[in-house]
């Protein structure tokens, strides 16, 4: 079987490692990839939002089934573009469709439809430019700090804090007056939820689904959490405070009724649905959904995954999934990201990174790289990931660094906390 993953960051790199492993795969295509793709799959000169492209690339290469890792292509509808195609509708796609992707696109609708099916989640509202005077008021009913939001896709840059009522004013004007172009024509204003953050993750066929290893992420710049976000930078699995009885809440509060909403809307979800979720006193309660895995979290999701990954994909194609096998390693695996001088600001890039050859004991995933001639070098800003394994998270984190440390290019960075609030 041929599989064509799109995408082109750690993530993407993270389950093309763990496909590679798999017999019951020939050949793994990555579009566009980067130089650490590369390495265990073929790189395709692809943009995953033109989806003419991607159907080309599919029957050139005698594509079997394709994984999306981005949200955008699954929110601009690549999965209804396939079934409406008289070819590519045979071709098994993970990941939802455009109405199933709202989940992720429009945090309007992913409030709502927690909301409407009693799912934990933090007191709404949302306002565009005929309602934004009632705004005022609205925040009046909130304690303060005030949650803003775009509603639609912002690069994760669309979610903004404030203290008080006239920052939080001004900033619903300046998402509806274009601040994050067309993602902020509607605002989201929530009550601010205090605890602390995991990421749970299941893979569904639309009927049933298998729980994946649950992790925490750190999205901030600097050390402590401070700072602006980032695409993330670190993270590790499993998480010590999200045990059984934790679990348990989550499963029956949230998963289980999100599972059930789809149903009684009429949604049929296939592939990965992300809960971003916040631990209130030991209550779990939902921050976002995305319609994909996550990043970092994927590179130290997928590598305490110790069976064939692609029986849990191959399930949601054939929609089996319940009685594939799903086996998860007991141990910890913590990610470093590696990343560019002045990220997640203004940052440059070709920069030649030193020390792929020198580490030993962590998997480096690539998520901001490109191969030119002999030499690989920097692409974007958030570089390398270095994921490793322990028997405490305190272990994986030492390999971690350790390798980290031996990794060079031009003003690299890294915080050097991750887990330090576990």
């Amino acid at each position: 079987m041929n599989i064509l993953i799109l995408g082109s960051g750690g993530r993407e790199h993270a389950l093309t490692w763990k496909l590679a492993q798999s017999k019951k795969i020939n050949r793994i295509f990555i579009g566009p990839g980067n130089a650490g793709t590369a390495e265990t799959g073929t790189n395709l000169k692809l943009d995953p939002e033109k989806f003419s492209e991607v159907r080309s690339a599919v029957l050139e290469n005698k594509i079997d089934l394709v994984i999306v890792g981005p949200e955008a292509p699954l929110t601009m509808g690549i999965h209804d573009f396939f079934l409406k195609d008289d070819i590519l509708k045979d071709i098994p796609l993970i990941g939802p469709d455009k109405s199933a992707a709202r989940l992720e696109g429009s945090k309007d609708f992913a409030k709502d439809f927690l909301m409407r099916h009693n799912i934990p989640t933090a007191a709404y509202k949302s306002f565009d430019k005929t309602t934004m005077h009632e705004v005022p008021a609205f925040l009046k009913t909130l304690t303060s700090p005030y949650v803003i939001k775009a509603d639609g896709l912002a690069a994760g840059k669309g979610v903004v804090i404030v203290d008080n009522i006239s920052e939080a004013e001004n900033e619903v004007a300046a998402m509806l007056n274009g601040k994050f172009g067309a993602a902020g024509q509607k605002v989201v204003i929530e009550q601010f939820l205090k605890g602390i953050e995991l990421s749970v993750f299941i893979i569904t066929d639309g009927f049933t689904y298998k729980l994946l290893p649950v992790a925490k992420d750190y999205k901030r710049i600097g050390e402590g959490d401070t700072g602006l976000n980032t695409g993330g930078m670190g993270a590790v699995s499993p998480v010590p405070f999200a045990d059984q009885k934790f679990m348990k809440k989550v499963a029956e509060r949230i998963i289980d009724p999100t599972m059930n909403g789809l149903s009684l809307d009429g949604i049929v979800y296939k592939g990965f649905i992300f809960f971003g979720l916040i631990n209130v006193e030991g209550e779990p309660f939902v921050i976002e959904y995305n319609a994909r895995l996550g990043d970092p979290e994927t590179e130290v999701i997928i590598p305490r995954i110790k069976s064939d990954f692609f029986e849990l994909i191959e399930g949601v194609a054939k929609g089996d999934l319940s009685v594939r096998e799903l086996e998860i390693d007991d141990r910890f695996v913590t990610t470093v990201m590696l990343v560019s001088g002045g990220y997640p600001g203004n940052y440059e890039k070709g920069k030649s990174i030193q020390g792929l050859d020198l580490t030993d004991g962590s998997v480096i995933f690539h998520s901001g790289t490109r191969k030119e001639e002999d030499s690989v070098v920097t692409s974007g800003g958030r570089v390398l990931a270095v994921s490793s394994w322990g028997s405490t998270m305190k272990e994986a984190l030492e390999k971690s660094y350790t390798n980290a440390a031996k990794l060079k290019f031009e003003g690299s960075y890294c915080r050097t906390d991750i887990g330090f609030d576990l």
